[in-house]
């Protein structure tokens, strides 16, 4: 991510001797530093590649309580800020950080439900839009070994686990609020959904299911390929090309547009026979612009499934040559089993 860091700011949440919750701050924000620029990219890559987010916007009657405003008006208010160019934002930028931790612990406090870590704030621009991350992190220990081969206890940020964190485009907010997609969230904590306590906290309502929004993208593609009367090979070269696009906006963490990926599709992707103008026939017509969820690349790869004591998984090439599906009888044939599969069947078949 090559991004440019404005601020940068970690706060602790912890359980006091008491058992509330409480705020443990940091008095400024953080140098911006190579290791600050490296952790603030980790950050950004770790959301992107979470599956399954949601995409929303500020409700308009945020809940702010009767002591404090709602979040997006005191976002509002250092974005104004910023704007004007004032000689402290840093200063504001912390003081934000600091009321809206306080914001999230009524949050938590509010729902019945007890969450610590390190509350990062992380305000940066990337391709001309400006970005707000928040996340909720907690640390792993590990060992690590100095040059005197000497062992050492070491805490650092499991990213791997990152399950609360929430991304909101600035630049989208400030120019087309109208459009209601400036708020993206990874979904999902343990069973439960993460508006219970960290939508409630930036007043956020979830007006896209991108889960969902991706599985009629792909089934979008796959009626497409299929109308277009081509062979197993070409079928697979424009689903390899899907897949090659779904992987850059990935990793850039943009969204991807119907008429770019057209134009990957179709040499004319002006013509009446283009994946766009495709999309345009459906009874449910795709929008203009989809997050693209890490999930959908697997679909694109391979099909699965599991239930009944059977779990398949097989790469979509394979399909209609080595392996062989009849609905009729609603059967797999598969030509050349693994060899692992075939030396354990094998065995269990001379006992």
């Amino acid at each position: 991510m090559s991004a440019l860091i404005h601020h940068f700011v970690v706060h602790r949440l912890v359980v006091s001797g008491e058992d509330k919750l409480s705020i443990i701050p940091r008095d400024k924000c953080l140098a911006v530093t190579p290791e600050i620029e490296s952790l603030a990219h980790q950050i950004n890559h770790s959301f992107n590649s979470k599956p399954g987010k949601g995409v929303g916007h500020f409700t308009e009657e945020a809940a702010g309580g009767e002591d404090t405003i709602p979040f997006k008006t005191s976002l509002a208010e250092f974005m104004h800020a910023q704007k004007e160019r004032v000689d402290n934002l840093e200063d504001i930028f912390h003081a934000f950080t600091l009321t809206s931790g306080d914001k999230l612990i009524k949050a938590l406090t509010d729902t019945g439900t007890v969450q610590t870590g390190f509350l990062i704030f992380c305000q940066y621009e990337f391709l001309a839009t400006q970005y707000l991350m928040i996340t909720l992190l907690n640390t792993r220990s590990h060992v690590e070994i100095n040059q005197a081969l000497e062992l050492n206890a070491r805490e650092h940020l499991d990213l791997a686990k990152m399950q609360l964190a929430v991304r909101i485009d600035l630049t989208q907010l400030e120019i087309q609020p109208e459009q209601k997609r400036y708020v993206s969230f990874i979904k999902g904590l343990m069973g439960r959904k993460v508006s219970d306590f960290f939508m409630d906290f930036i007043g956020c309502e979830e007006l896209v299911d991108i889960k969902q929004q991706n599985k009629q993208l792909i089934s979008s593609v796959d009626a497409y390929l299929a109308s277009e009367n081509l062979d197993r090979e070409e079928q697979q070269q424009h689903r390899d090309e899907v897949k090659s696009y779904f992987k850059e906006k990935i990793d850039s963490g943009e969204s991807l547009s119907i008429k770019e990926l057209s134009g990957r599709l179709s040499p004319d992707s002006d013509s009446e026979h283009s994946f766009e103008a495709f999309t345009q026939t459906l009874e449910a017509p795709l929008e203009e612009n989809i997050q693209p969820d890490p999930a959908a690349l697997r679909q694109l790869a391979k099909f699965t499934g599991q239930g009944g004591g059977i779990s398949l998984s097989f790469e979509r090439k394979l399909l209609g040559d080595k392996i062989i599906y009849d609905p009729v009888s609603d059967t797999l044939t598969i030509k050349g089993i693994p060899p692992n599969l075939k030396d354990q069947l094998t065995r269990q078949s001379k006992n």
